[in-house]
């Protein structure tokens, strides 16, 4: 690789004296990220090598062997986060050039975490045709392309094309990531009061990106029913007004043929996954199962207040780091993507995302508590263990190419 990215600190400039003294904005002041060398050019000989005509002779060798781009530039260590600003955290469509700090921040979450280089990419474009197109033509210079914060339904279509456009793996981190770190939680608590995910049944609050996606790979996974409620309530086959992944959904999930609001699928149910915001009423909670599971994930403000969850539910997860069991994608993507480019895999299949999340569950397999059904974001077992897991998963699934 010639280069890598590091996370930097500028001092350069001036800004607000509100600006100055928030220590937000002095570490995000310059940007987080540079690009360093990874080769040395300290005098004629070097530069011969890194640049003309040394370079000429790699370049040539690529032209006749493709494959050997892997091998003589940064294309198997790199990624592409990309995204278009419309879905940025809890900020909404906020544009291209407003997100780019949290693509910053995802690239250096990349590194520290999984050793994968990342390039922060904000587009000036929404069309799905567009952004398919403007991150396909760019995807020869990357490993694989981690889509971030685009907007639901759109996100769905621009995953499902770009995959069909490129032979690298693509990868909402929106829907997949809160999906795999949900379902190793999930396994653990079913360990933990000793149940079978088979005969659990789960209701999941919000039918978006990550609601989507969750329902999937329960499914997936073995879970005995599920059923997802948006705001106009649960999500079954009977809705004529379902968008074309709604209706998709609907065929996979409630086999109970529930029909009416969120209320009424959290009656006798096993499990809640909360993952789009607004509260649900205590009466509502109190109507699950015993020992239930609660996930409530929303940021800031949980749907279920830990304190009311923990009245009724054997295990409560938030999105939240002040609380314990945190659902934290960065418990996900920097491992699925080292696992994927490690074996230079063409996609991500959803065999590679269970094993994922089961190499996940099984870090605190030995240390499983109420409290402890998902390890830390800073426990140094997890990348290792995921990147391990998604590895021989893609070889088993044929998508490895070494």
């Amino acid at each position: 690789m010639a280069a890598e990215i590091v996370h930097s600190r500028n001092e350069s400039g001036s800004e607000p004296e509100q600006n100055l003294i928030d220590p937000a904005f002095a570490l995000h002041r310059g940007g987080k990220m540079e690009v360093r060398a990874t080769v040395p050019v300290r005098d004629a000989d070097d530069l011969s090598l890194a640049y003309t005509p040394g370079v000429a002779k790699v370049c040539t060798a690529i032209a006749e062997h493709p494959e050997l781009v892997h091998d003589y530039t940064w294309k198997s260590q790199v990624v592409a986060v990309v995204t278009d600003g419309t879905a940025v955290l809890g900020l909404g469509d906020i544009g291209p050039e407003a997100s780019l700090p949290v693509m910053e921040g995802k690239a250096i979450l990349f590194k520290q975490f999984g050793g994968v280089d990342a390039v922060p990419i904000a587009l000036d474009c929404t069309a799905v045709d567009e952004l398919v197109e403007t991150i396909a033509r760019m995807a020869p210079s990357f490993g694989g392309i981690n889509l971030e914060d685009i907007s639901a339904p759109r996100c769905f279509e621009v995953e499902r094309k770009l995959q069909d456009r490129v032979d690298i793996p693509v990868f909402h981190d929106d829907q997949h990531g809160t999906a795999i770190v949900t379902l190793a939680a999930l396994r653990n608590a079913a360990e933990l009061t000793g149940r079978e995910l088979g005969s659990l049944r789960a209701v999941i609050s919000g039918s978006g990106a990550a609601g989507v996606a969750i329902a999937k790979i329960l499914v997936e996974a073995g879970i005995g029913d599920v059923a997802l409620a948006d705001r106009k309530g649960i999500v079954h086959e009977g809705r004529d007004d379902l968008t074309q992944v709604k209706r998709l959904i609907a065929e996979l999930t409630n086999k109970a043929k529930l029909t009416g609001s969120l209320a009424d699928a959290l009656e006798g149910a096993d499990v809640f996954i909360g993952v789009s915001g607004g509260t649900v009423p205590e009466e509502s909670v109190a109507s699950m199962a015993k020992d239930s599971f609660i996930f409530a994930m929303a940021n800031p403000d949980p749907e279920i207040h830990p304190d009311v969850a923990h009245k009724y539910a054997a295990v409560v997860a938030t999105g939240r780091s002040d609380y314990p069991n945190q659902i934290n994608n960065v418990l996900a993507f920097p491992g699925v993507f080292a696992g994927a480019l490690q074996v230079r895999a063409s996609r991500i299949t959803e065999g590679m995302k269970i094993a994922a999340a089961e190499a996940l569950a099984a870090v605190v397999a030995d240390e499983l508590s109420a409290d402890k059904v998902i390890p830390s974001p800073f426990d140094e077992r997890v990348a290792p263990a995921v990147t391990k897991a998604v590895a021989e998963a893609a070889r088993a699934e044929g998508v490895a190419r070494r």
